[in-house]
């Protein structure tokens, strides 16, 4: 606690326009809050003239966020979804297989997310929900009660890896692979993931051949409901070059990985560091329907997307000038307390519980936000069946190393029956 109340302060002395939010450390010692509490109160539109990523801007309130988010016209997704762009390398026969239709604008991203989308679609989703809960109740019915062992590991990842192979259609033994390459997808270099841009870069073309190889064993045979089949046999994405078509699973990866495993272990936490929240939700188990928003608004485990200004636009009374780089920071706008009452508190029966930019806004709105509402909900539903005293966090939390993804690596937990 003295070392945190000791970088807090540093921070505090800090000129506002040396603030420098792209630095990943912040996050893993989980030192945001109070930065971006600053920066919405003093300069919610804020520029960093230096950083190991090059200049750019930070939208840190909400509905700042939600007007860069909603105007593509102004605030192009093109090669820009991240601060380090150097995980893209164009669209050229070396080009990373990564971003599919997020990194697109219209008409293009229209195109591709409507190929995409009928396998996430409600009526898809409905076939899985019986298998998700089969799975999710078999994995907490081992747990050990009363012994200590990592939530992260043990629950979160591999019941999300289930998942993912189910709706991908990737081999069950094969799982794992799916979690490696998710991670190697968000990684950069020196983050624990990879060791160098050409690592990422070769184990992603490893994942483009693995993908590929299944795409053509699902051409041959009859359509399923899986989602790499609905691509094998749509007569429109038929027209997706090799990469396009990477590219596009490899958003599925991510989105259906890091939103929902980080998620399960967020909850788990949020409800141990709020007891009072436990309580209400064993009292009245309907509450579910609620508070799986408000745990993925309490993470937010996609913490920033960026853009790219294609003309000079003034925003909170600044000009982000063209060709700026701009970052929405939806970890902070989550927390803006003069959008959303109460921001900094847990609270699962919240009169608006989706009102949260955990899940992106406009026309790149998360397209698997009701995937991973389904399996969350699911998942509490089972914890709550088990009917545990409670779920007790026995160590301090291991956070990711990152400014983009909100990872839980390590949750140690004890189950008092």
């Amino acid at each position: 606690m003295a070392s945190q109340s000791a970088e807090k302060l540093e921070h505090d002395k800090l000129a506002i326009e040396d603030i420098d939010v792209s630095d990943p450390t912040i996050f893993q010692k989980n030192r945001q809050g109070p930065i971006f509490a600053r920066l919405r109160a003093e300069d919610p539109v804020h520029y960093c003239r230096e950083s190991r990523y090059g200049p750019y801007w930070s939208v840190t309130r909400y509905q700042d966020i939600i007007a860069v988010d909603s105007n593509h016209q102004v605030f192009s997704s093109a090669n820009a979804t991240s601060l380090d762009e150097t995980r893209a390398k164009g669209r050229g026969p070396n080009a990373t297989p990564v971003g599919g239709f997020l990194g697109m604008d219209p008409p293009e991203h229209d195109t591709q997310r409507k190929i995409v989308s009928p396998a996430l679609a409600p009526a898809n989703l409905a076939r899985f929900e019986h298998l998700i809960r089969e799975r999710t109740r078999n994995a907490l019915a081992g747990l050990p009660i009363g012994e200590e062992f990592d939530w992260a590991q043990t629950v979160s990842v591999e019941l999300t890896m289930m998942m993912l192979a189910t709706l991908l259609g990737v081999p069950f033994d094969e799982r794992k692979q799916l979690k490696r390459w998710s991670d190697v997808i968000a990684g950069v270099p020196g983050d624990g993931v990879v060791e160098s841009w050409e690592q990422r870069d070769s184990e992603l073309k490893e994942m483009t051949r693995a993908f590929l190889t299944l795409r053509e064993t699902r051409r041959m045979e009859e359509p399923s409901s899986d989602l790499l089949s609905m691509l094998a046999h749509s007569p429109v994405a038929q027209n997706m070059s090799d990469l396009e078509f990477a590219s596009n699973v490899s958003i599925l990866v991510v989105g259906g990985n890091d939103t929902t495993r980080n998620s399960m272990s967020a909850g788990i936490l949020a409800f141990h560091d709020h007891p009072d929240q436990w309580a209400k939700l064993k009292a009245n188990p309907a509450l579910v329907d609620s508070a799986v928003p408000e745990i993925i608004r309490w993470h937010t485990p996609i913490m920033s997307q960026g853009r790219r200004a294609t003309q000079d636009h003034e925003l909170g009374g600044k000009v982000i000038r063209k060709g700026d780089k701009v970052m929405m920071w939806y970890v902070s706008g989550n927390r803006d307390e003069s959008a959303i009452p109460d921001a900094g508190q847990f609270i699962i029966d919240r009169a608006r519980p989706r009102q949260h930019l955990s899940f992106g806004f406009g026309i790149h709105r998360c397209l698997g936000n009701r995937l991973a509402e389904m399996q969350l909900r699911i998942f509490l539903e089972e914890i709550l069946a088990n009917d545990w005293a409670r779920i007790e966090v026995t160590e301090p939390v291991g956070y990711a190393l990152s400014s983009s993804v909100r990872g839980i690596n390590r949750l140690r937990v004890r189950i008092h029956a």
